[in-house]
């Protein structure tokens, strides 16, 4: 099942159930990866996970690159 970002931008979110609990993860991602008592719960907690984590790792992106730089938008 993929999961959306706003930028039209899609990952692959990898859910099963374990017991009583639902887990998943996001294949493009590491380190985003929850756990939830539904289904429903983990898709959108994986969404909110991932959105949070793409923002973090822009904003190190951005301070790492200090001032002068610049950004392209790159399509596969």
């Amino acid at each position: 099942m993929a999961v959306y970002f706003s930028m039209g931008q899609t990952y692959t979110a990898v859910v099963k159930r374990v017991d009583a609990m639902w887990i998943g993860w996001i294949e493009e991602i590491p380190g985003v990866n929850c756990q939830e008592y539904s289904r429903e719960e983990l898709l959108e907690t994986l969404r909110i996970t991932l959105r949070e984590i793409l923002e973090l790792n822009r904003e190190e992106a951005r301070a790492a690159a200090g001032k002068d730089y610049e950004e392209f938008s790159i399509a596969l």
